[in-house]
Order: structure tokens, then C-alpha cells, then sequence
């Protein structure tokens, strides 16, 4: 059995060393990389100011005006021909006043505040979007220049919604990029060239997106899965092997011959046995977790509710407030709007200002949704009324905290905290301004976000702050850096060894054929 697990250890070391490696370097470039999909709140700050007008259409003369724009969804409440609308946000493009609404299936269009139409970014519109953002982050002098309008940029994902994009060069001297979408003139992502390199060498590799661009996307989550299952058993016979050959001494006794203290004498052997026995059992946590991403065998329950749940929540009626409300000269709450949105649950809709500087106000209310609103959403989306606990939560929990690199407005505060009181005790966190449907856990999601994300990403109350939390990651990525190089090195002299002695006993093997044949001769 002993002998088993050196031969394991050392043959899936040898065959993912590498790997590992790749893993350890893009997670520590991850760590520190920018966020590159523009965030609401990122939008929000190189917007242009909104200053509404009175000449502006209500959303509902909008939508009655656009036509057959959506794939339409008559309802009574929504009115003749109108489809169903979850978002629709006031803002300009370009300088032009547009609704950008998206509708209960997911579709967003923009159109024109002023005659209904639907808007299509043209190049000339993209570069007017880039110079004011440039403008607004104070890029350099050069003209912006198209690149290329496409309809799928590896660089972005999940935002199938928004294409075709035009791809914009700022000209900073930065390798400045904007991915600008034609449908709705959003800017959904600006990057460096720095920055981008950090994603190339940081997400894709970790995550093996470059599969996706040889064709082997639908494979690619699996042989994540394998990767990290395998890495997984390497981590945990080297670990054992570690702890066998280990003999410790009392205050730096030395335990093996000529004075040391670790069973080897090589360097590169020195440095992987202490690394491993370190932090090994670290490395370990992240290869289980990392398997356990790939959700095997679909052992927890789904994530995120999809479209038809989503809309089942928000419910397919439009409020006639919503619809029949019209802008006015000098509507909002500062000189810095850049948006004004509504979002209803049911019947019941808000109307919320957007500042450049990433807070909100509610306009028609006092707070927001109302806690009936919410509470119905919720027994819409589970089938049947709400049997548990609600509180408005004005603090974060173990479940609902703020996380690194992401938007405020990704978990804001208050939320409605509401618990189903079914079998899997599931819980839904709601936006209390807005009505936005944040997460949704259940017992099944709360052992995945202990196993995957605890043990992953260390996001763990107490240590989650900064800088102690870099500090940690930094101190173990290390030891995983130095593991897995060792790895390689070791795992490469093992290979020309075992080559060149194979190669030599094929000489000898060889030798008596060879005499056998020259005396035939």
C-alpha cells in the first residue's frame, strides 16, 4: 500500500505539475485583476447627465409607438399589444434620450424618447459613446477608432441579449478598448491592454476557457472536473507520503543522517517536502473545492432562477404607473442623474434615481417596494404563500455579504430576508429599494457555498477583510507556487530518467539478438 502511494503521487505529480502551476499563477493574477465587464455602478460614473424634458414620451407611449419591436406578450394590465416589461431606464445615448427596456424574456432594446423608434448604435453613434466616456475618465488626446462590430467577443460572456457589439479603440496609449453594444448603446466593457493580459493569463487560463476556442466548450467543464479530481489525488498521497517520511524532532533534533532535519538531501527535493507538509492540506481544500465548482453529478441545486422563474417573480403585468409616467424639466434628485429607472413587482412599481456617483433614490416612494409587494413576488416564484420568517436585514450574513471586486449595488443594503419554511429551508434575499430578486439560498446552496466558496476563496467573516485576507492568500498561493514548481522540476527529471533507462535496457535486451545474428551470418 505504501509503495502505491509513492507511485501515485509521483505519476499524477508528473502529469500535472504543469497545470498546476498555470492554476497557481492565474488564481494569484485573478486575485488582483480589474474588474472588466462594466458593472451598473461603473456605467453610472461616465454616464451622461440625464436632465430630462417635458417633451420626452412616457415608456408607455414608447412601447405603443415602437411597433412589433418585442416579440410581444399582449397582457391586460400591460395594454393592447404591449409586452411585459421587468426594467425600463431613461437615459441618454449619444446625447439622444432613450428607453433601454427589457422585457419577460430577456430581450433589451433601446428606443427613442422622442418618436418611439428603435434605436441601432451605428459606428458613428459607438465612437460619440466612446469620446464622452474617454471624456469622462479623463483618456488622452487621440480619436477613438472602431475596430470591428462582432457578435461575440471571447472576451465577454452571458450577454447574448446586447449583441452585436462594436468593438472601439480609445487611442490612450493605454491600449485602451470599449465593447459598445449596437442594441442598447451600453458600454459593457472597458479594459487596458495590462488589463486584458491579466484576464488572458488570469480567467481563461484558470478556467480552461481556451478550450472554448478550439471548439471544446461543452467539454471543457468536464475536464475541469477530471483536472481537479486528479489534482485532488496527487495533493492528498503527497500528503500522506509526507507525514510517513517525516520523522519530527524535538526542538530541531536532527532525525536523519548527517544532521538534517527532512528526509533529502536535493534542494528541489528540500523545498517540495516542506511546502507540501505546509501547505498541503491548503492546496487540498482548493483542488476539493475546485472539483466540487463543476457541480458533479448536479449534487446541489441550481444557482440562479432562470428566465421563466424570473418572470413568474416580477409577475406580467405593467403598472399604469409606469407606464403612463412622463418627465418632466428638472426631475430627479441632483444635478448628477445619469438615470432614471422603474422596476415593479406585481402591480406595484418604483421609480429610482441614478447618480454618477453610484447612489440611489427612490422618487415615488418612501423606501421602495412595499413588503406586500415582496412577499407576493416570492409566493408567485414558489408556487404557494410564504409559511416562514421575513425581516428587513440591514446587515450582512454569512450568506449575503459584499465581495471583492464587485459592484455595490451586487449586494446592497437593506434586503428583504425571506424564508419559505419548506423541506430545504430556502431563503431568498430581495432588494428593498428595487425589488431585484439577489440570491437564493437553500440548504443544498448553503453546503455549496461552504465547500466551494469558503474553502476557495477564503470569504469567510473575519478574515474577508483586507489587507488580512490578501495576506492569507498571498501566504498560501506561495506555498502552492513553490509546490507545484518543485513539481515540475522533479516530476521532468523523473521522465529523462525513467527514458534513458529504458533506453538502456533496450540496449541490453538487444545485444544477444545481435550476436545470435551475426553468427548466422
Amino acid at each position: 500500500m505504501k509503495r502505491l502511494l509513492f507511485l501515485i503521487h509521483r505519476w499524477s505529480g508528473v502529469a500535472l505539475a504543469l497545470f498546476m502551476v498555470l492554476w497557481f499563477f492565474s488564481g494569484l493574477l485573478i486575485v488582483y485583476a480589474s474588474q472588466l465587464n462594466q458593472t451598473r455602478v461603473q456605467q453610472w460614473a461616465k454616464a451622461e447627465i440625464l436632465a430630462p424634458e417635458s417633451r420626452w414620451l412616457s415608456l408607455g407611449e414608447t412601447l405603443q409607438r415602437s411597433g412589433a419591436a418585442f416579440a410581444q406578450t399582449p397582457t391586460e394590465a400591460a395594454g393592447p399589444g404591449l409586452p411585459s416589461v421587468h426594467e425600463a431606464r431613461l437615459v441618454r445615448v449619444a446625447g439622444n434620450p432613450v428607453w433601454q427596456v427589457e422585457d419577460g424574456k430577456g430581450q433589451r432594446l433601446a428606443l427613442s424618447a422622442i418618436d418611439g423608434s428603435v434605436q441601432r448604435i451605428s459606428a458613428d453613434g459607438a465612437l460619440s459613446i466612446a469620446r464622452l466616456w474617454a471624456g469622462a475618465s479623463g483618456a488622452g488626446q487621440a480619436a477613438p477608432q472602431l475596430v470591428e462590430t462582432l457578435d461575440n467577443p471571447t472576451i465577454l460572456r452571458n450577454a447574448e441579449n446586447l449583441k452585436p457589439f462594436h468593438r472601439v479603440s480609445l487611442g490612450d496609449g493605454k491600449g485602451g478598448e470599449l465593447l459598445i453594444s449596437a442594441r442598447t448603446g451600453e458600454v459593457v466593457h472597458a479594459s487596458t491592454s495590462v488589463e486584458r493580459a491579466m484576464y488572458w493569463a488570469g480567467s481563461w487560463v484558470h478556467l480552461f476557457r481556451f478550450l472554448d476556442l478550439a471548439g471544446f466548450d461543452k467539454q471543457r467543464v468536464d475536464v475541469l472536473l477530471w483536472v481537479a479530481a486528479f489534482a485532488f489525488l496527487s495533493t492528498l498521497t503527497g500528503l500522506v507520503v509526507g507525514w510517513l517520511r517525516w520523522r519530527p524532532g524535538l526542538f530541531g533534533e536532527a532525525t536523519y543522517s548527517e544532521g538534517r532535519v527532512h528526509p533529502y538531501k536535493q534542494i528541489w527535493f528540500t523545498w517540495h517536502f516542506w511546502a507540501g507538509l505546509i501547505g498541503g492540506l491548503v492546496v487540498l481544500t482548493w483542488t476539493l473545492s475546485a472539483y466540487l465548482n463543476g457541480n458533479p453529478w448536479q449534487i446541489f441545486s441550481p444557482a440562479n432562477p432562470g428566465k421563466p422563474e424570473i418572470a413568474r417573480y416580477v409577475g406580467k403585468d405593467n403598472p399604469r404607473q409606469m407606464l403612463d409616467w412622463r418627465p418632466a424639466s428638472g426631475q430627479g434628485a441632483g444635478a448628477e442623474v445619469v438615470e432614471l429607472g422603474w422596476r415593479h413587482l406585481g402591480v406595484e412599481a418604483v421609480l429610482i434615481a441614478a447618480q454618477r456617483d453610484g447612489s440611489r433614490q427612490v422618487l415615488n416612494a418612501e423606501k421602495g417596494l412595499s413588503e406586500t409587494a415582496v412577499l407576493q413576488a416570492v409566493s408567485r416564484l414558489a408556487g404557494s404563500a410564504v409559511a416562514g420568517q421575513h425581516v428587513l436585514q440591514t446587515e450582512y450574513d454569512n450568506y449575503y455579504y459584499p465581495r471583492h471586486g464587485r459592484s455595490p449595488l451586487d449586494r446592497p443594503l437593506p434586503v428583504w430576508r425571506v424564508d419559505l419554511g419548506d423541506a430545504a429551508d430556502t431563503r431568498f434575499y430581495v432588494d428593498a429599494q428595487d425589488g431585484r430578486l439577489l440570491l437564493r439560498q437553500d440548504n443544498s446552496r448553503r453546503a455549496y457555498r461552504w465547500l466551494w466558496s469558503a474553502l476557495h476563496h477564503w470569504d469567510i467573516a473575519g478574515l474577508y477583510s483586507r489587507p488580512l485576507w490578501d495576506a492569507w492568500m498571498l501566504t498560501w498561493i506561495s506555498f502552492g507556487l513553490v509546490l507545484s514548481v518543485t513539481s515540475v522540476v522533479l516530476g521532468w527529471r523523473r521522465l529523462k530518467a525513467t527514458v534513458r533507462r529504458k533506453g538502456k535496457q533496450s540496449v541490453v535486451n538487444a545485444e544477444p539478438e545481435l550476436a545470435t545474428e551475426g553468427q548466422g551470418i
